[in-house]
């Protein structure tokens, strides 16, 4: 079995961001108008970059699996990567595509809309990830996103997962958008070690609104991992077997809340990160919550993301 010389491989989504700021979400914009904004910043999204910049920051060897286009934003990703120590060897240039990008609109309290093309990472498919297995031999954890928006790959996606698995690297799974149905996911969760979608995803997915119940779904279907649902502002839920929860608590951001951009993704960084670390899934969940709470203080996905030491300290976990 090949050396583990990477935490994580991060794949899938690959963005880059727009943001706005601030744009009035509760009434209509209308045609013709010139409306006032901050500075527009430009930055990297997708669970691609704020998960990977995030573990990087908390200490973790990450490296990025996705599709960018032959375009100028293909140099924002990769210059952004190189800053922030993302290995970017296997962020593949596709001929004639579109890298993906999203403008962020951001209200004055921070709830965002976004307006996104979904460019190269939707061409990501099966025979893509087989062709580079040899990088998940090297890791010991694969984080794919986002389910739901994933066409091309979904179909076979548990072929692809159980092949990961097959190389000693541990598989994790995010939702987005509506989060789907259990058509695939059913088939898919048998080969995934973590799985923690947002309760609005869970609640599409199963029409359950419980998280203890959804948990009890996803644990049926044959999830052999850590279970859970992100609940927002009220925390989450875990479970790292049947029949047990936990609930971990929401953690207190260290600073005004600026954008909640990126808080989804960063709480998954946060959990894979503590898992790696050897903590309990109780901890690590704690360190989730810590991280997620760190993202919203600032403008944009990763901005206000802390290093290990300091989120370890906001989770109450001990930072060894």
């Amino acid at each position: 079995m090949a050396e583990k010389t990477l935490d994580c491989v991060l794949c899938g989504s690959c963005v880059v961001d727009l943001l706005v700021w601030p744009v009035p979400l509760t009434t209509p914009i209308g045609g013709g108008r010139l409306l006032q904004a901050d500075p527009i910043g430009v930055t990297t999204g997708g669970i691609v970059s704020n998960s990977g910049i995030a573990m990087t920051r908390l200490g973790m060897r990450v490296a990025a699996f996705s599709l960018v286009g032959d375009d100028e934003w293909a140099s924002v990703i990769r210059r952004r990567y190189a800053e922030e120590h993302v290995d970017a060897q296997r962020l593949l240039t596709l001929p004639g595509g579109a890298t993906s990008t999203t403008a962020v609109l951001i209200d004055p309290s921070g709830e965002r809309s976004f307006m996104h093309c979904v460019g190269a990472p939707k061409q990501m498919n099966k025979a893509l990830f087989l062709d580079n297995l040899d990088l998940f031999a090297q890791s010991r954890m694969a984080l794919i996103g986002y389910y739901s928006l994933m066409p091309n790959l979904e179909p076979d996606l548990a072929e692809v997962l159980a092949a990961i698995r097959e190389t000693g690297c541990q598989t994790a799974l995010d939702a987005a958008g509506d989060g789907g149905t259990m058509e695939p996911l059913e088939q898919l969760l048998p080969h995934l070690d973590v799985y923690v979608p947002s309760l609005s995803e869970a609640k599409h997915q199963t029409g359950e609104s419980d998280p203890r119940r959804i948990v009890d779904i996803y644990r049926a279907c044959g999830a052999p991992g850590v279970l859970g649902v992100k609940l927002g502002s009220d925390g989450a839920l875990l479970s790292a077997e049947a029949g047990e929860y936990l609930k971990i608590d929401q953690v207190q951001p260290p600073g005004p809340v600026m954008d909640t951009t990126g808080a989804g993704d960063s709480f998954y960084a946060g959990l894979l990160t503590g898992l790696l670390r050897g903590k309990t899934v109780e901890e690590a969940g704690r360190l989730a919550a810590a991280a997620g709470a760190c993202c919203v203080t600032a403008r944009g996905a990763t901005a206000g993301l802390r290093d290990f030491a300091e989120t370890a300290r906001l989770a109450g976990v001990a930072a060894d």
